[in-house]
């Protein structure tokens, strides 16, 4: 092998210049960003020729060159966030932006936010408006609440209740329930920021009425409950319920807040999952001011969604830390879009794409992951194809241990290792992202979207990703 022969065979810069693609590449994009994409390129086409001892792979890749300036091009220029394909059964995937929006709703968004809109605007006053006036009264009607309104995420939710509510007094929370919501942000943590100090009662697995009410002082501004969506306390377990906790707050009159964290406006269990406390239930029961996602199993955009009584939310909308953690025109106007699907449960299950995935009956997964299967089998990639039985998750911080009966697709490569090919898959236009289960990849068909079959099995086929080089192996 002639190491210096393929080195000469590299097409020069001024030639690659001349070149009717790369001239198309100029025109579309500009000459600095094809130069520069050239450089890159030859570099690592050099570096290649260097450390290979395959003539054939190392002639390929020169051929490859002029593809693999377009790819870089085109790279530099496409956003850094991607849509991707879900394979990996988590619905609720922190990762991957959690629930995903709907078509229609994205739809009507888009119609509002690149124009002008009545954001803050009362169009039958005529004068300045409310951003929470759009979704305030359906929240009301769907959830028995006085008033309502968001902002940004349910961690500043919590935050702002706590700092409008008991900024220099004592709040008394359950051991049990000081959860770390994510990314290291804990309950303890949020509360010292708001102002107000946590006042721990109980243990971790067991807290009594009696806890709370030994813990109540003059100082006391608050009984705060934190659901614990993300996790469970199995076994030789007690809590106090919020309807006991509302006499003693009555009495005492300071206001019970709830964070029931991901948050839910359709009792699940009908459609065979664990039940999970409703919104309407915390108020039902007597709740003060409840918390909880919009981006969860609501089915929404992010945003921390504060409801209850009109006192305590007006006393929210005065705070001047609303207007740091206030939502924006999409957030506003995707919230009341999908609020509207609750005013019918069959309508929500239907068009709200986190709860017709947590519901869709076996059946169908079974019948999308055979459909997949036959498509990939019909390529005719190197690899075996095959259905496998398998568990979803809702994920998210929702119902930890919950479990949902699924049907994926295997895939076992011929020619390359599974870690290549989940790579492979990562760095596809539009990624793939999969479970690895026994050494094979795992397509979990409850969270693919039937649509993108095609467009993800034709990658594969033009971008011989499962062959040993491939135009992404080789990036």
């Amino acid at each position: 092998m002639n190491k210096n022969t393929l080195y000469r065979s590299i097409p020069k810069v001024d030639v690659l210049l001349e070149d009717p693609d790369i001239q198309a590449m100029i025109d579309l994009y500009s000459r600095d960003t094809v130069m520069e994409s050239i450089h890159i390129e030859t570099d690592k086409l050099r570096s290649f020729i260097g450390k290979c001892d395959d003539e054939e792979a190392a002639k390929v890749q020169i051929e490859m060159l002029k593809n693999h300036i377009e790819m870089t091009v085109a790279a530099m220029h496409a956003p850094n966030m991607k849509k991707v394909i879900n394979g990996t059964g988590t619905v609720l995937h922190t990762n991957l932006g959690r629930a995903p929006i709907g078509v229609k709703h994205m739809e009507r968004a888009f119609a509002l936010t690149t124009g002008y809109s009545n954001l803050e605007y009362n169009l039958e006053e005529g004068r300045r408006g409310e951003r929470y006036s759009h979704f305030e009264k359906l929240l009301c009607k769907l959830t028995g609440a006085e008033a309502a309104m968001a902002v940004n995420n349910n961690a500043a939710a919590v935050m702002l209740i706590l700092s409008s509510l008991a900024k220099g007094g004592e709040v008394v929370v359950s051991r049990g329930e000081l959860v770390e919501i994510g990314g290291k942000f804990r309950i303890p943590d949020v509360m010292e920021q708001s102002g107000a100090t946590l006042v721990e009662v109980g243990t971790t697995n067991k807290t009594h009425y009696s806890d709370y009410e030994e813990a109540i002082t003059e100082e006391t501004k608050a009984l705060l409950k934190v659901h614990t969506s993300n996790y469970r306390i199995v076994g030789f377990t007690e809590s106090v319920p919020i309807d006991e906790l509302v006499p003693l707050s009555k009495e005492y009159d300071i206001p019970v807040i709830e964070d029931l964290g991901s948050g839910v406006l359709i009792d699940l269990s009908k459609y065979g999952i664990t039940y999970e406390p409703t919104v309407q239930e915390s108020i039902r029961k007597g709740a003060d001011v409840v918390c909880f996602s919009g981006d969860k199993l609501l089915g929404g955009p992010q945003a921390g969604i504060i409801i209850g009584k009109k006192k305590y939310i007006d006393m929210m909308k005065k705070n001047q830390l609303t207007r740091a953690l206030r939502i924006d025109k999409f957030t506003a106007s995707v919230l009341e879009l999908v609020l509207q699907e609750y005013l019918s449960e069959e309508k929500a299950i239907q068009n709200i794409p986190v709860l017709r995935m947590i519901t869709k009956p076996f059946e169908e997964v079974e019948s999308d992951a055979r459909t997949l299967a036959r498509i990939l089998k019909k390529a005719e990639l190197p690899a075996r194809i095959e259905l496998q039985e398998c568990e979803s998750q809702i994920g998210g911080g929702s119902l930890p241990l919950e479990r949902i009966p699924s049907m994926g697709v295997t895939i076992h490569p011929d020619k390359i290792s599974v870690a290549e090919l989940e790579e492979r898959m990562r760095h596809l236009p539009v990624p793939v992202i999969a479970r690895t289960v026994n050494d094979t990849i795992l397509l979990d068909a409850r969270t693919l979207d039937k649509q993108m079959f095609k467009l993800m099995v034709s990658q594969f086929k033009e971008l011989d990703v499962l062959e040993e080089v491939s135009l992404i192996a080789a990036r």
